[in-house]
């Protein structure tokens, strides 16, 4: 199973979609790695700049219906190879969410009021955040700051995402 956690990269906005995640001038890559240089670059955000931000950054945490747009896989894929395997936001795109998914991916859905209190509390210091998928706990922590947090994943997603992805999981099964 991947490891799902990290430094966190703080996106305070909502309704970040697939083409901001990577744009659709880029989808003629067959490579994953040849998406690796385009992720988030046409995010617009005060103050964010995908080249000096992302390097470093194994998780993301966002507002509410990331992913949102067209159906593409290579969203998932552009995060995955930039090394960031989790997504904690307080809504996901379904097709994204599930795409995330079926890459062994990991999103975390958190209430409204957690994600505002994880930008208060988070957004203003180096953060360190880690997903215990057996657990279904978010630790997190900043300076001498730290908590734990519950999520949940349904059974079927629970499994994906332990198998590394849709193929992956197909195989140990079919």
């Amino acid at each position: 199973m991947k490891n799902f956690g990290g430094h966190v990269l703080f996106l305070d906005r909502a309704d970040i979609n697939t083409d901001e995640i990577i744009p659709a001038k880029y989808l003629t890559e067959i490579a994953r790695e040849a998406l690796q240089p385009y992720l988030l670059e046409s995010l617009t955000l005060d103050g964010f700049d995908p080249k000096r931000d992302i390097p470093g950054k194994q998780v993301v945490i966002s507002r509410a219906n990331f992913g949102c747009g067209s159906s593409r896989e290579h969203a998932p894929w552009a995060l995955e190879v930039n090394g960031i395997r989790l997504v904690i936001a307080e809504s996901f795109a379904r097709i994204f969410r599930q795409n995330m998914f079926n890459c062994g991916l990991l999103v975390v859905e958190l209430p409204c009021d957690t994600i505002a209190r994880l930008f208060t509390d988070y957004a203003r210091g180096e953060t360190f955040a880690t997903a215990d998928v057996a657990r279904g706990v978010i630790q997190i922590r900043t300076g001498t700051k730290a908590e734990e947090i519950s999520f949940r994943l349904s059974d079927f997603d629970r499994q994906l995402v332990e198998a590394g992805g849709w193929l992956e999981y197909a195989d140990a099964r079919y």
